[in-house]
């Protein structure tokens, strides 16, 4: 965890009102971190439906491999999340830690096993002492509140430099009903059906294989629509809880994804994916620039995604950038190795609403001296149109700075 925040994180973060049937609490477990939080516990009531989506990787972390088997069961009782130890490539340890740890939660809230979900995040390859959390989710599970998700959010950061959390409110029936999110992540970002370690609660009473459905199709244009620095973690986590609380005040219970009573807590949900997957962006290890790509024009959505993910993910552009250079004959490059649909001399470029390419060739108007001053803010828009189709798709980014090897050259030091 950075000592210093990065400029472009949020202003402001949101006041996270309650959400009757979830209580958190958080701890000092020793894990790897020393004089700071490393452990969250939530709780939730009886009843409570769960979804989650993971990780793409083939070597995923054991609790990837627990919460999957896990998931089936749709309902959840508590969430266990540690830092600083990703329990990731740890074979036959890995996967005893996970079932001491589910053991240890199981008893400490009063469930089965089967209703425990659990999260790691940090170095890859070192054994996790489970042990360290006996009697500390015992201590939890008697002083969690239905409360701090600012402190539930500092408790998973690693490489983090601010906590990330998001909320919304909107109206299901006749009943309020309130979606709070939180999620970690600045390196190792490159999600693939999921996020890096992200957790949504909501009081909305929907069953299980709605809140799947609601959760995969909010990913796609959100989380999955972001990358840092193109690597896919072992550790992608992304869990949504529903305790179906508001369904006392009226709230109608939701069995269907498609159900059109569902339309503006879906706005919602999304807006808070969207908002969380932003901020990892703006965390982005080193990061002094948020970077939108826009590629329209394109055959379709998926070829427009494939583009966009090719330029953000390219490190002479991101360079580039960090250096407040428009170097369009880098995006030029990144378009034509994406292996999609592309006419060059149909292509025309732009950096923060600034033509500097068009027809293939550079714009006639181009004034060095005008967009050299756009380069220097801190949020940059790259703005591709290949000409050949209604195709469109946008993905965020950050600039690759000096200080993300020294980050990542130091990670394991």
């Amino acid at each position: 965890m950075s000592s210093s925040v990065s400029p472009l994180a949020p202003k402001h973060l949101p006041d996270m009102p309650v959400i009757a049937g979830v209580r958190l609490a958080t701890a000092e477990a020793g894990i790897r971190y020393k004089n700071r939080t490393d452990v969250l516990l939530a709780v939730m009531d009886k009843g409570t439906a769960v979804a989650g989506v993971f990780t793409k990787s083939k070597c995923p972390s054991a609790p990837v491999e627990w919460c999957r088997a896990k998931l089936k069961g749709g309902k959840a009782r508590a969430l266990v999340v540690n830092s600083g130890n990703a329990n990731a490539f740890t074979g036959k340890t890995g996967r005893s830690s996970t079932a001491l740890t589910a053991k240890i939660a199981a008893k400490a809230v009063g469930c089965s096993e089967d209703e425990i979900f659990l999260a790691s995040t940090g170095v890859i390859g070192e054994p996790l002492d489970a042990s360290k959390f006996d009697g500390v989710l015992g201590r939890l599970a008697e002083t969690a509140e239905a409360g701090d998700y600012l402190a539930a959010a500092k408790a998973i950061m690693t490489t983090d430099t601010f906590p990330k959390v998001a909320t919304a409110t909107v109206k299901l029936g006749k009943a309020k009903v309130t979606i709070n999110g939180m999620a970690k992540g600045a390196g190792m970002i490159a999600p693939d059906m999921a996020t890096m370690l992200s957790f949504i609660f909501t009081d909305a009473p929907i069953a299980p294989a709605a809140l799947q459905a609601l959760l995969k199709s909010g990913v796609e244009d959100t989380f999955n629509a972001v990358t840092i620095d193109g690597d896919t973690s072992t550790s992608d986590t992304l869990l949504a809880f529903a305790t179906g609380a508001a369904a006392e005040h009226g709230a109608p219970k939701i069995s269907r994804a498609t159900d059109p009573r569902l339309k503006a807590f879906v706005k919602a949900f999304n807006q808070v994916l969207a908002n969380l997957s932003e901020q990892v962006a703006r965390d982005g290890e080193g990061a002094r620039k948020l970077v939108e790509i826009t590629v329209e024009g394109a055959k379709t959505k998926a070829s427009a995604r494939k583009i966009a993910m090719s330029i953000a993910n390219s490190p002479l552009v991101k360079t580039a950038i960090a250096g407040e250079d428009a170097n369009w004959g880098r995006v030029v490059m990144a378009v034509g190795k994406a292996g999609e649909p592309a006419d060059r001399d149909k292509l025309s470029i732009s950096f923060n609403g600034i033509r500097v390419a068009r027809s293939g060739a550079r714009d006639p108007s181009y004034d060095e001296a005008q967009v050299s001053e756009a380069m220097k803010a801190p949020e940059i828009a790259i703005k591709v149109s290949l000409g050949l189709g209604k195709g469109r798709d946008r993905v965020l980014t950050c600039d690759l700075t000096k200080e993300y090897v020294a980050i990542n050259g130091d990670y394991r030091s």
